[in-house]
């Protein structure tokens, strides 16, 4: 972990899976940290851990040295109604910090209403997940340039630092932070507009691995029998798919000095080690929101995305969303050529 020359004080809201590891990495450098959730058992864990508790946003501006700096790490949905709880409490040159998955648009926003307070606002794009606690918090920075550098000794701290990463070849020595895993992007909503883009891409890399695998995995279609109707494309050549492949051990070698190692791939290998038939899980896919943005941006830029938009589409369908739309191509092959769906 880095081991910053100066200390703070720092207010956390929102002790969930990121935010109270959060705390407990900072606790682990010397900083310190007043802490409130809705949750009071989640308040009482950390407090016990080394950070002072809150009954209330109340109490915990009350507990803080000025400037304070309060980071806000909920739901993008409440961010906007903690704010307002927040500010009859700040003062001239409080700081607040978004490090949640905000809209960048709402960012902007954000800023200039508090601006107009003489409150700071700072949104952090962050990515690190459950394992932050001893990884680190690669962090995507978006403000003023004197408050994001004030706010320094925490963003490293956070940050994974450069471990054992090799340095890009013909990169300048001391060229910034981004080595060290944490960067000021720009002003305010740069760094949510970072983190959206960071988390389109990362939708795409994952339906990636998920096809290929997927495809692999069906390998062996050849062995089985398949009905002969005018309603199913018969396999033209079953003998060419014949494999029963080891998805654990294909997804271990491609680990090893493939060009497509990453740590999405480990995840993907450790889950298979675990269970190769992934029976737990229901096949339904999440979307916070970053990757419908992303699209957005793209639309607005007139820039061609169209991975990152097949990506979101899928994970649409992967929850159902499509069901109705099939409906409807069912209804027509009926209507014009009395097509009958199959039964599995």
């Amino acid at each position: 972990m880095n081991n910053p020359k100066t200390t703070m004080q720092l207010g956390m809201v929102g002790l969930g899976r990121m935010g109270a590891n959060m705390v407990r990495r900072l606790l682990r450098n010397g900083h310190h940290s007043v802490v409130f959730d809705s949750s009071a058992e989640a308040v009482a864990e950390l407090s016990k851990e080394g950070a002072a508790g809150a009954t209330s946003l109340a109490d915990m501006v009350s507990k803080l040295n000025s400037p304070r700096a309060i980071w806000l790490m909920v739901p993008a949905a409440v961010v906007d109604e903690t704010i307002a709880e927040l500010i009859p409490h700040l003062s001239k040159d409080d700081i607040i910090i978004d490090g949640g998955n905000s809209y960048y648009i709402d960012d902007i926003r954000r800023a200039s209403e508090l601006s107009s307070k003489e409150i700071h606002y700072v949104d952090v794009g962050t990515s690190g997940g459950v394992w932050g606690l001893e990884r680190g918090y690669c962090m995507m920075i978006g403000g003023e340039k004197p408050i994001v550098q004030y706010l320094d000794p925490i963003f490293a701290t956070l940050a994974p630092g450069a471990g054992d990463i090799p340095r890009t070849k013909g990169r300048p020595l001391n060229k910034g932070t981004a080595e060290q895993g944490y960067l000021h992007c720009g002003p305010n909503g740069a760094g949510h507009f970072v983190k959206m883009v960071h988390n389109g891409i990362e939708y795409a890399i994952m339906a990636a691995y998920a096809e290929g695998l997927s495809i692999i995995k069906n390998s062996n279609v050849g062995k089985k029998t398949h009905d002969i109707d005018a309603e199913t494309t018969p396999l033209r050549d079953p003998e060419h798919y014949q494999y029963d492949m080891d998805l654990p051990e294909i997804s271990e070698v491609w680990r090893r000095g493939s060009v497509i190692a990453s740590w999405l791939l480990d995840l993907t290998a450790d889950a298979f080690a675990q269970d190769p038939a992934l029976s737990k899980f229901a096949g339904r896919v999440s979307d916070s929101g970053e990757g419908r943005w992303t699209i957005k941006a793209a639309i607005d830029e007139g820039t061609p995305a169209p991975v990152l938009t097949t990506a979101l589409y899928e994970r649409f369908s992967s929850r159902g969303e499509a069901d109705f739309q099939n409906k409807i191509l069912s209804a027509m092959r009926f209507g014009f050529g009395g097509h009958l769906e199959k039964k599995d």
